[in-house]
């Protein structure tokens, strides 16, 4: 079990999970892997801010 949460996971996988988190609540083990890999990846964690920001943007608009 710990090997399954310290496994890094890949830009890709990293992305697909922020755009499910939208629909579904993350597993634990989704949500530690992920907060990792943001935690190293710039790239990523500049992703994550843009699609809080369109969600954000969205939510006003919806009002």
């Amino acid at each position: 079990m710990l090997h399954r949460l310290t496994h890094m996971v890949s830009c890709k996988e990293a992305t697909r999970l922020l755009s499910q988190s939208e629909d579904r609540r993350l597993s634990l083990g989704e949500r530690v892997k992920l907060r990792l890999h943001l935690a190293v990846c710039t790239g990523c964690a500049r992703f994550q801010r843009q699609i809080d920001f369109m969600r954000g943007a969205m939510s006003r608009y919806r009002k």
